[in-house]
């Protein structure tokens, strides 16, 4: 069964950020394991489930509140991301990566978020006519 969650840039993108994160914070020192670094893995996972869970809502309100959920899980962690960094727990890098992964998922929330605000119905596939002939 495909949801439509995997369908979306925004979630494959955030997706990719989560993984990014899991690789880096797996060198922060272990004794900001409990704290810093969790923190930061569930604000990343916030992200992705948030735009899941949105996208399998009824209503167009209900997935563009969920998208907003998404974007200030998206600060949560740019926050905790510049901490770490300013503890130099992060690279300067690790840190340029990471910022623009975020600033592109950003970006394509904005648009989603605007997209159905908009009032545009879906846009669905066309279907061939079946006087259409097939070659």
């Amino acid at each position: 069964m495909e949801k439509p969650h995997k369908k979306l840039d925004a979630w494959g993108e955030t997706v990719e950020l989560t993984l990014s994160i899991y690789y880096v914070t797996d060198n922060f020192p272990r004794e900001h394991r409990f704290a810093l670094t969790d923190q930061i893995h569930r604000a990343a996972l916030s992200v992705a489930s948030n735009i899941a869970e949105g996208a399998a809502r009824q209503t167009k309100k209900e997935f563009a509140n969920f998208l907003h959920i998404a974007q200030a899980s998206l600060s949560e962690l740019d926050t905790q991301l510049e901490i770490a960094k300013k503890l130099t727990f992060l690279s300067g890098e690790q840190w340029c990566k990471l910022d623009a992964q975020m600033n592109h998922i950003d970006k394509l929330l904005s648009g989603l978020i605007k997209y159905l605000k908009s009032g545009k119905p879906q846009r669905t596939p066309p279907h061939p006519s079946p006087l259409t002939p097939h070659y």
